[in-house]
């Protein structure tokens, strides 16, 4: 199985410092969704592993949680794709639970659920949070210049870490491996 992994905010979709609160809110970065359904076409399964602290926060219900994501597999199902499995944290940050990244629970158990290996998965995120939840489950940290990504990249990044510009070039770099 060719797995893939995506943080969503930054990533996806288009990142808030105020938070995406509402499905009017949730808008894909250009190019984002044709590289989901794309990657799909192509045999990639394509999951998601996104901290949404904002319910905790009260700042949205989980049931707009859940319209963002049935958008997103509606957008990319028009497209000919499909999304995989969509995990979040509904976590703030002083809760101490074991999913919220920059700890690996997320990505641990997408692996479960698909009864695949980390090491060599690729985890492609916008923060530094994203890079160190990859490192910690043993998958490959892949970091896009949308979202947080050009602040995250300007602070210095480990050797290993693979940069794009966005989830297209990611796309295109998997599609033709």
């Amino acid at each position: 199985m060719k797995l893939l992994i995506l943080d969503r905010d930054g990533v996806i979709n288009q990142d808030s410092d105020a938070y995406i609160k509402s499905l009017e809110e949730w808008v894909p970065i250009p190019g984002s969704i044709s590289a989901i359904a794309e990657l799909s076409k192509a045999g990639w399964t394509v999951a998601v592993a996104t901290n949404q602290s904002g319910i905790a926060r009260g700042y949205y219900p989980l049931a707009t949680l859940d319209a963002m994501h049935a958008r997103l597999r509606e957008l990319v199902a028009g497209e000919g794709g499909e999304v995989g499995m969509i995990i979040y944290c509904p976590h703030g940050p002083d809760e101490h639970c074991t999913c919220r990244k920059p700890l690996p629970g997320m990505l641990e158990q997408i692996a479960a659920h698909y009864s695949v290996p980390l090491e060599g998965v690729w985890f492609v995120g916008d923060s530094a949070s994203d890079l160190q939840a990859a490192r910690a489950a043993g998958a490959q940290p892949v970091l896009v210049k949308t979202g947080k990504g050009e602040r995250t990249l300007s602070k210095g990044l480990e050797a290993d870490t693979q940069v794009f510009e966005d989830l297209a070039a990611v796309a295109q770099a998997l599609i033709h491996l």
